[in-house]
């Protein structure tokens, strides 16, 4: 994590992808303490930025609070990637399925690009990159899928699904592989073949859940 920065408008969200960026790149390790005092002077703000971005980081499934010993950076356990991995597995090819039946170009864009910048994040290893482009390019192929609490439940899995990430790329750093996956889905939905790209989608999901699995142990 960086010291101080300047700050635009909202201290609260500068504060809350400090954090989220420091948990993701490992820099604040599973269960690791989150003191507030401590996080407010790295980061040059006062307690209340931190102690609300912590409360939207404990929602989406980052940090932990106990009644003694305060907030934590959250540990990935079998149980936890399992049930992430569930709703995924259930919710994302289906609506993948529905942004690539829509047969718009325009909604693969985003998609296309993020899987291009991922080959110059992997050549550097940047691994925090890669955590917000793998991010990206899901969110890209899922958020035209025309029903937006679909896509609000998909959101609200964004960080517990980067937190596993982190998890099975630290034990077998499988980029490439995920990239390759993301060319096929990609593929297959420039195609308009909706079913192929959910198919494949659905196994690349299912794949990742498996080797995260044996990492965990």
């Amino acid at each position: 994590m960086t010291g101080t920065f300047s700050l635009p408008a909202s201290r609260t969200e500068v504060v809350l992808e400090e954090i989220r960026r420091g948990i993701l790149t490992r820099e604040l390790l599973p269960g690791q303490p989150l003191v507030e005092a401590e996080l407010a002077a790295r980061l040059g703000v006062s307690k209340t930025p931190v102690r609300e971005a912590l409360k939207v980081l404990s929602n989406s499934g980052l940090v932990t609070f106990s009644p003694y010993k305060g907030a934590s950076v959250v540990k990935v356990d079998a149980e936890l990637a399992k049930s992430v991995y569930d709703v995924r597995m259930v919710l994302e090819p289906e609506a993948v399925r529905r942004t690539v039946g829509r047969h718009d170009p325009e909604l693969l864009e985003d998609a296309a690009e993020a899987l291009k910048e991922g080959s110059s994040a992997i050549a550097d290893k940047d691994q925090a990159a890669l955590s917000l482009l793998n991010r990206r390019f899901h969110r890209a192929l899922y958020r035209g899928c025309g029903n937006p609490l679909m896509v609000t439940i998909l959101d609200d899995l964004k960080d517990r699904a980067a937190l596993i990430s982190v998890v099975g790329w630290e034990a077998n750093p499988s980029w490439k592989k995920e990239w390759n996956e993301h060319k096929a889905v990609l593929a297959a939905a420039k195609k308009g073949d909706a079913e192929g790209a959910a198919s494949l989608l659905r196994d690349h999901i299912g794949g990742f859940l498996e080797r995260v699995l044996k990492a965990i142990g």
